[in-house]
């Protein structure tokens, strides 16, 4: 079984590397971007929609305060984009929004970033991979019947993609992401030269519809609310920008610029299909509804519940290359890719994440430790664990799952920039350079705005999405941080009990060692197990054995006596027929009696070679170790005796290893012979 099971793991993930390789690991700029920023280019799939989707609720009347929400979100990246250059200059260990929070602001506040990190990583995963499924659902009945089932497959199959590491994900992802860039920048430039320069109109398959307004006669206060809506389902085209201050250490150096370059050039990118995108929807006439099938008319009548509403940027390719081209076709694969390919930001964020926190003893230290690809494998199958749970819970439903998106971000966004133009105070107070003192100011007011940018859009969003969805995330973040200070308590609770005291005296022993051999049958596991016991010279040894039946402890005791085994056995009576407690009731006297003596419990036991044999053998031995653990002043030592069946290399020639190379006893009696000579 075990040989099978790590045949499947190499099949898998590949073979293992050495910690020396780490360094072959890390990225060069055109693979970091595909890596870290597929999230941040994905969200131009449905953040420009959301827009529409949420202004459609007043009616197609409302579309012309799109350019102005979708000005606004662009204002919020770049202010974004320009604060975490900042970020990774200042902190370029990886720690991220955490790092930043923590030093500046305590603790708390660290912890408060990352727990909405880790809620947001997880959500980017299922969004992503949802969404994504909905692409393709649109043209394969299959996939959109078994939604959740394809979404957690995909899941799945990403998580053993990144357990290869992080470059070979990289390398696998660099193509899809690229092609998506290059298709969708191609195709808001030729749509700008059609309509700038040839001079040709565009028109959307939905141009012709018309939208009922589910909410007429607004108040301007409600309509400002509906505004700020659509605004705060737009910033999810933020999301997955703080990637990449998480991600520093996967970069070549040099780190710090090389990560601010990528945060730049994704920036760019993103505002460009951004923009684009939602000007293009605009001058074609994209309608799009958040329930299509009854807000959208068709010559004057609903659509209908078998109506399937196209995502925006299969109508924008549908108006500027045509329905059914060759190009339109590449875009609806590459975005449907892209989509899946998102969940990658995430994959490589939170296990970084997750590792740091460990190393601070927020969470369990397995999370730092890194996998047989030199990727930390435990937070990858967290995160995996974690998004498919989602999915399962609710059914892959992009609407649904949205709604609790990108709160968390914000969160960390806000306490990140608050905590920058502390760091940036803090230094001002020291530095005399005046060309370094103009720099910090200038960066001291761009995370100044930055933070009260994505402060108003926390504020935005909390406002407008709370009461459908968002207030789960706010009541995860809480049990997440609590969680967190809990395991950092018995950590150091544990740290303060094994630390040594000034008064500790290493070489103190125990008065006396009270040796018990425990004894089922007399067979050769018994006799290795007193013979080992013997040699331990304690200071006084027994075996024990426990009187379930009469006529089979009687048996034993006569064998015991022909033997002549030179260890007095003590048989102890149960009444119940059980074996475990009687043993601990006995121990538990001798404790009692001497409380400053040891006393060694041995325990044979016989090691079978496959699983099926162990369901065929009594596990008393493994529950009466478990229940000795928790027992004060007693050791426990198990005496293997290897049957055949665990024999790994019989059939085999063994190999070399110390000690297992020796003369042969005809050489040795040759040697002696001489010399006796």
């Amino acid at each position: 079984m075990a040989k099978v099971t790590d045949l499947l793991k190499r099949l898998l993930v590949g073979r293992a590397l050495r910690s020396g390789q780490l360094h072959e690991q890390l990225l060069p700029k055109r693979i970091a971007l595909p890596v870290f920023a597929s999230d941040a280019l994905s969200s131009v799939a449905y953040a420009p929609q959301e827009i529409l989707v949420i202004l459609s609720l007043a009616g197609v009347s409302f579309y012309h305060y799109s350019p102005w929400v979708a000005a606004a979100v662009v204002v919020v990246m770049l202010t974004v984009v320009a604060s975490y250059r900042q970020n990774v200059h200042a902190y370029p260990s990886g720690g991220g929004d955490y790092e930043v929070a923590t030093t500046n602001l305590g603790k708390n506040a660290g912890l408060t970033v990352a727990s909405a990190l880790m809620v947001d990583y997880v959500l980017t995963v299922a969004v992503s991979v949802a969404n994504g499924v909905d692409y393709v659902g649109a043209t394969v009945p299959f996939v959109a019947e078994h939604k959740p089932t394809v979404a957690i497959v995909i899941v799945i199959l990403l998580a053993v993609v990144n357990l290869r590491g992080i470059r070979e994900s990289g390398a696998a992802f660099a193509i899809p992401t690229y092609a998506f860039m290059f298709v969708v920048v191609g195709m808001v430039a030729w749509g700008g030269i059609k309509l700038l320069i040839i001079g040709d109109e565009i028109h959307a398959p939905t141009a012709d519809y018309e939208i009922v307004a589910e909410q007429t006669n607004l108040t301007s206060f409600a309509a400002a609310f509906l505004i700020l809506r659509a605004f705060s389902s737009g910033c999810a085209a933020l999301t997955g920008v703080e990637a990449i201050s998480n991600g520093v250490p996967a970069f070549r150096k040099p780190k710090s610029r090389n990560a601010a370059t990528t945060l730049l050039m994704m920036g760019l990118v993103a505002i460009t299909m951004f923009g684009g995108i939602i000007a293009l929807g605009l001058v074609s006439g994209v309608k799009v509804a958040e329930h299509p099938a009854v807000d959208i008319l068709i010559d004057g009548k609903p659509a209908g519940q078998d109506y399937y509403q196209q995502p925006i940027i299969a109508q924008v390719a549908d108006a500027v290359f045509g329905s059914g081209s060759a190009l339109f076709v590449i875009i609806a694969v590459v975005t449907a890719l892209i989509l899946f390919l998102a969940a990658n930001t995430a994959f490589n964020g939170f296990p970084v994440l997750g590792s740091i926190l460990a190393q601070d003893r927020y969470l369990p230290r397995q999370l730092h430790t890194r996998g047989d690809r030199l990727a930390f494998s435990n937070g990858i199958v967290i995160l995996a664990l974690g998004a498919c749970l989602l999915l399962w819970g609710f059914q892959a439903d992009v609407s649904r799952l949205l709604n609790l998106y990108i709160v968390g971000v914000f969160v960390s966004f806000t306490l990140s920039q608050t905590g920058m133009v502390i760091h940036w105070t803090r230094h001002l107070k020291t530095e005399t350079d005046p060309r370094v003192r103009h720099q910090m100011h200038r960066s001291r007011v761009i995370n100044f705005f930055g933070g009260i940018m994505t402060g108003l859009v926390l504020v935005v969003v909390l406002l407008t999405k709370f009461l459908v969805g968002a207030w789960i995330v706010c009541i995860a973040m809480p049990i997440l941080f609590l969680m967190m200070k809990a395991i950092r308590r018995h950590y150091d609770n544990v740290a303060t009990e094994l630390e040594i005291d000034e008064d500790y005296d290493p070489s103190m022993l125990p008065a006396r060692n009270h040796a018990i051999v425990l004894v089922s049958k007399v067979h050769k596991p018994t006799m290795r197990a007193l013979a080992y016991a013997r040699a331990t010279r304690p200071s006084t040894l027994e075996a024990i054995t426990v009187g379930v039946e009469g006529e089979e402890a009687r048996r034993l005791q006569e064998e015991w006596e022909r033997r002549g085994i030179p260890v007095p056995l003590k048989m102890l009576d149960s009444p119940y027929r059980e074996i475990t407690q009687p043993i601990l009731d006995y121990v538990k006297t001798l404790r009692r009696r001497s409380p400053r003596d040891v006393v060694t419990v041995f325990i044979p036991e016989y090691v079978v070679g496959h699983w099926w044999e162990h369901l065929l053998h009594n596990q008393s031995a493994l529950r009466l170790k478990a229940r000795l653990l928790f027992k004060p002043g007693v050791m426990v030592t198990s005496v293997p005796w290897q049957l055949h069946s665990s024999d790994r290399l019989q059939g085999r020639p063994e190999p070399l290893a110390p000690g297992s190379v020796r003369r042969p006893w005809h050489a040795v009696d040759q040697v002696t012979d001489r010399g006796e000579r």
